[in-house]
């Protein structure tokens, strides 16, 4: 038995090479960092970086083959240290209610489910004076955890297509998020507005900012992941469904020289 049953499957979604691009870069700039490549899946290892643990089946979710790839993938993790990662199955499906193509995993527990959109750049974004670029560790902060301060927001990364934003208000950063512009597409990521904050517009000026310098800079569409708070936000910008990923987590225990 392969531990997998599956109904049917969509092998690579829009933005995914967006997505998988981006990891590579951010290996680069992460203590142990790298990404793993197989004929099966994809998986971006970051030792230092929980979040970012994640890997996606490209081949069809069934079978003796992709049994064998969680398998070694849980291996390559526990090697790394990591005993948190997710493994992502592509989906066809436009609903976040919609059945799921995956029934079963071996080893592990179903998780979220992230709708994958996607947007024709369309004339008429603007950029906003209250975003700046900052470093992605205060873009992550502000995307969620506290406000940083101006005087706190680092410098920004110098890796080629990489960028991380904030949007300040009362001289500190309440907003962030990351972007990564590969060939012709711009994938943003990690958007978030501290809760206090919400309900301002301050997400969708954001965004707005976000994608004009992703025009300006010759991107012709924009992908990214939403969840189901996000989805009219992001519906109003001009993004369409067009899969999404459901995701299954392991907490596998890792055995560490002593």
């Amino acid at each position: 038995m392969s531990g997998y049953k599956v109904s049917n499957k969509c092998t690579v979604l829009p933005g995914q090479e967006t997505l998988v691009a981006s990891w590579s870069t951010l290996a680069q700039l992460s203590p142990g960092a790298r990404l793993i490549r197989s004929p099966a899946a994809v998986a971006a290892v970051f030792p230092s970086w929980e979040p970012l643990n994640n890997a996606i089946m490209l081949n069809a979710p069934g079978g003796a083959a992709a049994a064998d790839a969680r398998s070694q993938l849980a291996s390559a993790y526990a090697a790394a240290g990591v005993d948190w990662w997710a493994l992502w199955m592509p989906s066809c499906a436009t609903d976040l209610d919609a059945p799921d193509d995956v029934r079963e995993v071996d080893g592990m527990k179903r998780d979220t489910t992230t709708l994958v959109m996607r947007a024709d750049l369309r004339p008429g974004l603007r950029e906003h004076g209250g975003v700046v670029r900052a470093s992605i560790p205060a873009a992550t902060r502000a995307a969620g955890d506290e406000p940083v301060r101006v005087t706190d927001l680092g410098d920004p990364e110098s890796a080629a297509g990489l960028t991380a934003w904030v949007m300040i208000q009362e001289g500190a950063a309440v907003a962030g998020s990351w972007s990564f512009l590969h060939e012709s597409d711009c994938g943003i990521y990690a958007v978030g507005t501290l809760p206090e904050w919400r309900r301002r517009g301050l997400a969708r000026a954001l965004m707005e900012h976000v994608l004009a310098d992703a025009q300006r800079r010759g991107a012709r569409t924009a992908t990214l992941q939403s969840t189901r708070i996000a989805q009219p936000l992001y519906e109003s910008l001009g993004f369409e469904p067009v899969g999404r990923y459901e995701e299954w987590v392991s907490r596998a225990a890792v055995s560490r020289p002593a």
